[in-house]
Order: C-alpha cells, then structure tokens, then sequence
C-alpha cells in the first residue's frame, strides 16, 4: 500500500485541529478505503496525519495533550487474548488511553462481552468504546481527542486568568504599600516595580540605582533610601 501522509501537500494543511499519528503496521493491514476516509476526515478536521512505527494504533495531540487509541476495526474472537494482552500493555505506557472494538452484529458484541469479562479486565481502565462501522468508529476517536484536547485548553486558561487575578491583588497591594511613602504616586510606583521589582528589591537599591533605572527625582529617591534605612525617618509618626 502507498499511502503518503496528509501533511504532504505542500504545507495547505496547518493542524490547527492538532496531530493525529497513526502506527503504520495498523495502516497497512487495513483497506486502502477506509485510509482515505481517515486522512479526508482529518483534514476537514484540521488535523496533521503522520504514519509513524508507534505501539498504539493512532496518538491524537491537542492542545498539548496526548490521547491513545487501539482501533479494532474487525473482532476476531480467536485473537482476543493477544488483543487483551496489549492493551494491558499499553494502558501502562498512556495516561489517557482508549480502546475503540468495530462490532457490526449481535453476535460480535456478544462475544466481546463474554471475552471481556472472562479475561479479567478492568471496568474503565482502559475504556473501551464499541461501534457499528468503521467511519463511526474513527469518528468517535477524533471526538474523543478533541473533547479531552478542549478541555485541557479551557483549563489552561482558568489557570492563566487566576494568575492574572493574583497578579493584579498582589499589584495593588505592592502599588498601596508604595505610595504610602511620602511623596511617591502611582506612576513612581508602577515604575519602582517595572524597573526593581519586589518592595524587598527597592528596600535593598541605592539611591544612585534608583536615579539610573528610574525617572525618579533625587528628592524622591533619598526619600526612598531614608524610608526603608533610617530608623528616624520611617519610625516618626506621619501627618497628611
């Protein structure tokens, strides 16, 4: 079988969807068809398609997050146990993991059922995932990576806005303790941080550091040094 992959075409595909890398053994033991549909799908999808010699039959990344699939596109009940036994396998290798069983007929699903339990395996870990035909199947898969793939996204942004929030308290807090000194304001005190940084830092600057980093006056940085170095200064009491 000569297929090439998706990401061949003269650099039209972006992968703005992610990647999906697909193992090549899995590749050419399945009808040139169904591989077509695959790498037609995953461009509408905007998904980059590697073929690549990995242990799982297809690896999705979205948003920087890996998701691991076996597809069993035809149950064969003879090969169960090898089946099984590399699915244990993998299911150490893969934090998230999915096993996807292509089982068109009653009589399949039957067999799967009976197989599945008789061989011991865990409820959920791995997941699998049975479909009536191949198309839903690889459909399921690129829901499956895509969902996961949002949801690591969404968090990731929960996350960034929550620094944000914090940045923003401990700013104002900074810019309020600053600008309790006398004489400094809020454009002295932004600039303190940008060019210092922490309260500890500008405790620990010279008043010749604070003239060359800052457009502080000279009057403002002796204010400073005197503020946080002589006990006499900052000790007296304060009257607006």
């Amino acid at each position: 079988m000569n297929m090439k992959s998706s990401d061949s075409s003269g650099g039209r595909d972006t992968g703005i969807g992610g990647v999906c890398m697909m193992n090549t053994t899995w590749r050419d033991g399945q009808h040139p068809s169904l591989i077509k549909f695959i790498s037609t799908f995953l461009r509408a999808n905007s998904f980059r398609l590697n073929f690549v010699p990995i242990g799982p039959d297809f690896i999705f990344n979205c948003g920087g997050l890996s998701v691991a699939f076996v597809f069993v596109t035809s149950w064969d009940c003879h090969n169960v146990p090898t089946l099984f036994r590399r699915v244990r396998e993998l299911k150490e290798q893969f934090a998230r993991f999915y096993v996807v069983v292509t089982l068109p007929t009653r009589e399949q699903n039957d067999s799967f059922v009976r197989t599945y339990f008789k061989l011991g395996m865990e409820f959920g870990k791995p997941s699998f995932v049975p479909v009536q035909d191949l198309e839903m199947g690889f459909e399921k898969i690129v829901k499956i990576a895509l969902s996961l793939g949002v949801c690591k996204q969404q968090d990731a942004v929960s996350k960034l806005k929550a620094e944000r929030r914090q940045f923003i308290q401990v700013m104002d807090i900074f810019i309020r303790v600053v600008t309790s000194i006398p004489s400094i304001d809020n454009h002295d005190a932004n600039m303190l941080s940008q060019a210092i940084g922490s309260i500890e830092a500008i405790a620990k600057a010279s008043k010749q550091f604070i003239l060359e980093n800052t457009d502080l006056s000279e009057e403002k940085a002796d204010t400073l040094r005197r503020f946080f170095r002589d006990p006499k200064f900052y000790l007296c009491p304060k009257v607006d």
